[in-house]
């Protein structure tokens, strides 16, 4: 098991900026601004936690686009769990540009042929702009004591997550409760499954997405534990001050939501050139600082660094590509159907 702290796999910008031929922290100007009409009109289909990051992000987007093109810019913005969304994608929701929960998300959409091949490659980091990691959000006073993964797989213990079948948050929940196993049992694989069987046979309520799971914990008060993302547990403690608490588990891992242009439809619509700089500026300092303000980690280490009395920047993570093959890998042994997953779960 390779564990890695943030800090090493955090890389700076600039450094991967320089080595993306012709991209910059700021998106390219162009000269065609003549040519263009006075507003165009782009879709976003996102994942369920990033609603209000992309509600500060295109106001942001916007102002820059008005000033530098003088072309108004209105972003309409679409939000589930992130493999429904993927499917909705592919059925043919015709959306300019995606910002999943990870790149294997994504890439379903490029297998379907409406993202061209190298997609990954096209911006820095490979095209992650922003990262988090997998927390526990407990109530006050964290009656069951909830500390790290063994404390939630106990008797009585009422777990709430969403389902890996169609939410990219949860197949990064099953994984880092995989590695944890994977971890205490030495690579026993038939420990592994029992642990994460135990886990599943505590979920109470397996939502859809990983907000919905939220709504589920905080509104409607089901469940002792919440596997949630780390911006999201953070946002449910800002909206409810002093209702809830944040436990970091011992073993994370490091969650990294992709972002691409759709090539056919942004070309159908005539959009790349205003599709291709939304998603550059999600890499510029002021879109840095807004994905921290809204509880993602910026991918700048420098800009990183600015939000270290929030984000534990040593936690131990695990990485998709080292200690699981990639998300080809990841999907085919445990999410695809009739996986682990599926073989593991029952209703």
């Amino acid at each position: 098991m390779k564990i890695k702290k943030i800090s090493v796999l955090v890389l700076t910008l600039s450094l991967a900026l320089s080595a993306l031929a012709g991209c910059s922290s700021e998106p390219t100007e162009t000269t065609s601004g003549d040519d263009r009409p006075a507003e165009v009109e782009i879709l976003n289909v996102s994942y369920d936690p990033t609603r209000e990051l992309y509600v500060a992000f295109n106001e942001a987007f916007a102002k820059y686009w008005k000033e530098t093109t003088g072309q108004e810019v209105v972003v309409t913005q679409s939000h589930a769990g992130s493999g429904k969304q993927a499917n909705a994608v592919i059925e043919g929701n015709e959306a300019d540009v995606v910002t999943l929960a990870l790149e294997g998300d994504v890439d379903a959409i490029r297998k379907a042929g409406l993202i061209n091949d190298g997609w990954v490659d096209r911006l820095p980091l490979k095209s992650s702009p922003y990262t988090s990691t997998i927390v526990f959000l407990v109530r006050k006073g964290n009656p069951k004591n909830i500390k790290d993964w063994d404390d939630i797989v106990k008797s009585g213990v009422e777990v709430i997550t969403p389902s890996p079948k169609t939410s990219g948050g949860a197949k990064w929940n099953f994984l880092a409760a995989w590695a944890f196993a994977q971890n205490l049992y030495n690579g026993d694989d038939a420990k592994i499954t029992q642990f994460v069987k135990d886990l599943y046979a505590n979920v109470t309520v397996l939502d859809s997405g990983a907000r919905g799971s939220t709504t589920t914990f905080v509104e409607n008060k089901q469940g002792d534990v919440l596997l949630a993302w780390e911006n999201e547990a953070f946002l449910s403690q800002k909206e409810h001050p002093g209702e809830y608490e944040i436990v970091t588990p011992s073993i994370s891992i490091l969650a990294q939501p992709s972002v691409s242009v759709v090539d056919t439809n942004a070309d159908k619509h005539g959009t790349r050139e205003v599709s291709e700089a939304y998603l550059q500026y999600l890499y510029t300092e002021e879109a840095q600082r807004i994905e921290g303000t809204w509880f993602y980690r910026p991918s700048n280490e420098t800009i990183l660094k600015e939000f270290s009395d929030i984000f534990d920047l040593n936690v131990k993570l695990v990485n998709i590509d080292d200690d699981f093959g990639g998300w080809d890998a990841a999907n085919t042994k445990f999410f695809v159907d009739g996986a682990v997953f599926d073989q593991i779960y029952k209703q």
